[in-house]
């Protein structure tokens, strides 16, 4: 038996609940006992669902939203390899989300003309002065600056970019994004940027 008068307390309030409780289910449930019990058995079950999910949410959320970034800590950022084979990700630009896919072969962000509307740039007022070779043959690009281009706790400021005047997808996230971060690695299906 405790000795302090709190814990003793803290006992016969617990006895007196489980009482209660053990009361209800022998003469107060009476028919509804089975019935009582497997709802408890489907809420346990609810809640270990609930305690897996949480602990598996970042493999959950790489496989359900692989456009979406991870950090994983407060200097790294991690994106998982889609379906098609490449990794994708989702950054705000001016404030504005775009979809990318990561190109270390371009050498900055080259934004498509719908993505470059999308963030407010109006494409007749740019200037294709620039070229630049593609799968598809050589196009013309407009050189801009981005204000903000801000990728998941990551926040960059005046970040050269271009718009492509040709038919372009998907906009590229390329070197001139890229070489903010110390380290680009890539294993299996992961790629993980390192500040």
């Amino acid at each position: 038996m405790p000795n302090d008068p709190d814990s003793f307390a803290r006992l016969i309030y617990l006895v007196v609940l489980l009482a209660g409780v053990g009361g209800f289910f022998l003469f107060g449930g009476g028919q509804r006992l089975g019935k009582t019990v497997r709802d408890l058995g489907i809420w346990v079950l609810i809640f270990a669902m609930v305690i897996i999910a949480y602990g598996f949410r970042d493999v959950l959320t790489g496989e359900l939203f692989p456009n979406r970034a991870i950090q994983t800590s407060d200097e790294a950022i991690e994106i998982r390899r889609s379906r098609d084979g490449h990794f994708h990700a989702r950054l705000e630009l001016e404030g504005t989300p775009v979809s990318f896919i990561v190109d270390t072969g371009a050498s900055q962000i080259v934004l498509s003309l719908e993505d470059a509307e999308r963030i407010g740039i109006d494409p007749d007022r740019l200037s294709f002065t620039g070229r630049a070779s593609t799968a598809n043959g050589t196009v013309r690009i407009a050189p801009i600056y981005l204000d903000s281009v801000r990728f998941g706790p990551f926040e960059e400021r005046n970040v050269q970019a271009s718009v492509n005047e040709g038919e372009l997808h998907t906009s590229l996230l390329g070197m001139s994004y890229l070489e903010h971060f110390a380290r680009i690695e890539i294993s299996g299906d992961v790629m993980r940027l390192v500040r």
